[in-house]
């Protein structure tokens, strides 16, 4: 018998994405996959049209910690994967997928046509399957039981799906499973490839020299919510 799922899905004003993350997910819940969805406090209409598509419905504080925190606290499911509201899931996954694995997370293909997305998700991919340490982006996924041993993701502004990665991989090397799930480019469009590329380098890299989450959240993020 597979494992059961929870899929946990932190948003905040998502009415743009919402609609298509959660159609791509109707297969998995009519498997019997458990959809929790977490609001952080949309100002649009990203809970109206989630309503109808997911098990649970939650309006919590905002920021992605503490949602998602939120959100398994709801769970019973053996197994929690944390989903961005940009990030779809291979063709075809299902919960047995995961049935060998304590906690790991996808490979990752980004939606941009550019030659240079292809060597950007695959230095994301190389780099995480090195050191152990995934994004969200990612799509991460742990038992629930080893997720509430940890204490959850540590409730700080940015970086607490590298810091959770850190925690877990002291007890267990991640599982990396074969198949990428697809994440939207948007954030590289917007903010010009090469641009964003560096400011991930340096939100990085100032993490791991002890700057702390609420300092680089405030300094590269000024003008959105923690």
């Amino acid at each position: 018998m597979p494992p059961s799922l929870s899929v946990v899905i932190p948003v905040l004003n998502e009415q743009a994405q919402i609609g298509d993350c959660l159609r791509s997910l109707a297969p998995l819940r009519r498997a019997g996959v458990e959809i929790i969805l977490v609001d952080g406090g949309s100002g649009d209409d990203t809970m109206v049209l989630a309503h109808p598509h997911v098990d649970r419905l939650i309006s919590g504080s905002p920021g992605r910690a503490l949602q998602m925190n939120a959100g398994a606290g709801q769970s019973n499911a053996e197994y929690l994967l944390f989903l961005h509201a940009d990030t779809r899931l291979p063709e075809g996954f299902a919960p047995h997928w995961l049935a060998a694995a304590q906690w790991g997370f996808f490979p990752v293909r980004l939606s941009g046509k550019q030659g240079l997305f292809r060597v950007i998700e695959r230095a994301m991919t190389w780099r995480s399957r090195l050191t152990g340490i995934g994004t969200g982006d990612q799509a991460l996924f742990v038992r629930r039981e080893l997720f509430e041993q940890r204490g959850g993701f540590p409730a700080i502004a940015l970086m607490e799906d590298v810091a959770l990665c850190r925690q877990l991989k002291r007890l267990v090397r991640p599982v990396v499973l074969g198949a990428p799930v697809l994440t939207s480019s948007r954030r590289w469009e917007q903010r010009g490839i090469l641009k964003t590329v560096l400011q991930m380098w340096c939100l990085r890299l100032a993490y791991f020299v002890g700057v702390s989450p609420r300092a680089l959240w405030q300094r590269y993020y000024p003008d959105t919510p923690q």
